[in-house]
């Protein structure tokens, strides 16, 4: 294949052709949006002008430094897809009866790809080529879900700067931006003096105020986490007056149900499909063409991760792989944020096959055992769930006993399709009077533990900052409590381990129906880091996983006494 246009070698000719052959692996989508471009060569309504991409990869690789280990310190050396899509941009030339010239065709460009592939610093060290190379007075904005990751974005711009002696003797930082002219050696006139109002800034989506602006390019990480276009179209806006506006979304795929991202993709499919006219987006996504093809061919990896064995470790993602076999909340991580696979993070988190266990166990074989409590109190007019969880001497078993409480009211409406009636003849829920629930049920529940079933709790777990008085109870008792917020940096490990245990079939509820039910109706509700949190199953709003989060509560509590604990258990 032609790699050369007009006697000028073409990165992205030289891509698409390696691509072609299967030298370099892309998938689908990637290979629909290559067939798209390389029709542009031969376009009679396009120009292909080679010089400004080249100029800015150039400057890329003669200017900018990487700025973190294991490259700190080292010239930023484009890889081949980089280039590629350098030059994807900025090539193809069109004629603008408006502007009156020829200006270049697309202005939105949308990146999808796998995690630690580079986007940022690559976005980041395009940000800075345009800054130094495109027109006098340009202004860019960097942009993100929270102003942490915006200024990710920012401060690798920042750092490519300080890197170079020659970039960073002609611009200076402050606590709003970069901005050219340089206090100590001041240039009176031209493009690297204060005459150059040019400046690089970043926001959040939480920053007030964003309409008002006038930008020439801006950049927008991470949009997976965005629930709608509220974010993004001021910035869009802001850059309506531009002659040649650039507009980057850069993101790994997410776990926003019907968010931004979901729409974006969709219509990006559409635009490769020929389905819908987008003539001035470039969609340049990296994703697999199925799930089956990461477990039975590692080559395949490649078409989510084009930096792999450069950028990414092959080693790393191999054992993220090899973790996702196992683990659930592992697994939709994974496939999400390294293969671009979107998850539903409201499906369940256990098959019924994993949750199920049909052991049993007689009471008596826990009596004058050390036990730990958890308790959910978040709803005080809904279904609360206690419970003690159990550990034996050379048993590696979780031993559950639990009682449910529900107010009267619950009994007669129950909206759940469950015979809340029943559970209470069998003895598995007590029936509070009333709208209610009434806490003092729960602190006998507990006495009744221990001095009926001679199980004395080590700690009870709680959450609810508003149960004041019930939590001062229950310690005039006797008993002492932890409360357990339920957030993702407490709840994230110990529902991993719940997960794992009751896979492994190491927690034993005693076969009890209302915790099964519990468990079923339980999902994975999943973060950018990877934490979790228990959330309904999507679908099941009425239903309840009040069972699930207290066990999640007492295996917060054996996480943070561990060692105390099994020093009791002896």
């Amino acid at each position: 294949m032609i790699i050369e246009h007009n006697g000028t070698h073409s990165w992205l000719l030289e891509y698409i052709g390696k691509c072609k052959s299967k030298e370099i692996i892309i998938g689908y989508e990637l290979m629909q949006m290559l067939d798209i471009l390389l029709t542009h060569f031969d376009n009679p309504d396009l120009r292909v002008e080679l010089e400004d991409a080249h100029k800015r990869i150039n400057f890329i690789e003669t200017q900018c430094k990487h700025y973190e280990a294991p490259f700190a310190g080292k010239p930023f050396i484009l890889m081949l897809f980089q280039k590629a899509l350098i030059e994807a941009v900025y090539i193809f030339k069109i004629y603008d009866e408006e502007v009156g010239r020829w200006i270049r065709l697309y202005q939105d460009v949308l990146l999808v790809i796998g995690r630690k592939n580079g986007k940022t610093p690559l976005v980041a060290a395009i940000d800075i080529a345009e800054f130094f190379c495109g027109p006098l007075g340009i202004k860019i904005l960097c942009s993100s879900n929270d102003y942490e990751q915006a200024d990710l974005m920012f401060q690798a711009i920042n750092a490519m700067r300080e890197e170079s002696p020659a970039l960073s003797k002609v611009t200076r930082k402050n606590i709003k931006g970069i901005f050219f002219g340089n206090p100590q050696k001041p240039k009176h006139k031209g493009k690297f003096s204060f005459k150059n109002k040019g400046n690089i800034r970043k926001i959040s989506s939480k920053t007030g105020a964003k309409e008002g602006r006038n930008i020439g390019i801006g950049s927008f990480d991470e949009v997976h986490e965005l629930k709608d276009d509220s974010s993004i179209m001021p910035i869009r806006q802001a850059l309506s007056t531009q002659d040649e506006p650039l507009y980057f979304e850069l993101t790994t795929e997410g776990f926003t149900n019907d968010g931004y991202l979901d729409h974006r993709i969709s219509e990006a499919r559409q635009v490769l499909n020929g389905e819908l006219e987008r003539s001035r987006w470039l969609i340049w996504i990296y994703t697999q063409d199925r799930e089956a093809e990461i477990w039975q061919d590692e080559s395949s990896w490649v078409k989510s991760n084009p930096g792999l064995g450069t950028i990414k470790k092959w080693s790393f993602l191999r054992r993220m792989v090899d973790e996702a076999k196992t683990s659930k909340s592992t697994r939709a991580f994974v496939l999400a944020k390294d293969f671009n696979i979107k998850q539903n993070n409201a499906a369940a988190s256990l098959t019924e096959a994993e949750l199920i266990n049909d052991a049993t166990f007689d009471l008596e074989i826990l009596r004058s055992c050390i036990g730990i409590g958890a308790v959910d109190l978040a709803e005080t007019t809904d279904l609360v769930s206690a419970r003690m969880m159990v550990m034996r001497p050379n048993d590696n078993s979780k031993y559950m006993i639990q009682k449910y409480f529900i107010p009267e009211i619950k009994l007669e409406k129950s909206p759940d399709g469950v015979d809340y009636l029943e559970w209470a003849r069998q003895g598995l829920i007590e029936i509070c009077p009333g709208n209610d629930n009434d806490f003092s049920y729960i602190t006998n529940w507990f006495v009744h533990v221990v001095k009926q079933l001679g199980i004395k709790p080590y700690k009870i777990g709680y959450d609810n900052a508003l149960a004041k008085y019930w939590v001062k109870d229950m310690e005039e008792t006797g008993f002492d409590m932890i409360r357990i917020p339920q957030e993702r940096r407490v709840m994230s490990s110990p529902m991993k381990l719940v997960e794992a245990d009751l896979r492994s079939k190491l927690i034993n509820y005693n076969s009890n129906p209302i915790d099964r039910w519990c468990l079923s109706n339980t999902a994975l509700d999943i973060d950018k880091l990877g934490q979790i949190m228990p959330i309904k199953v999507q679908g099941t709003q009425i239903k309840r996983i009040d069972g699930a989060v207290t066990m999640i509560i007492s295996y917060a509590v054996l996480m943070q006494y561990r060692s105390e604990y099994m020093n009791l258990v002896g």
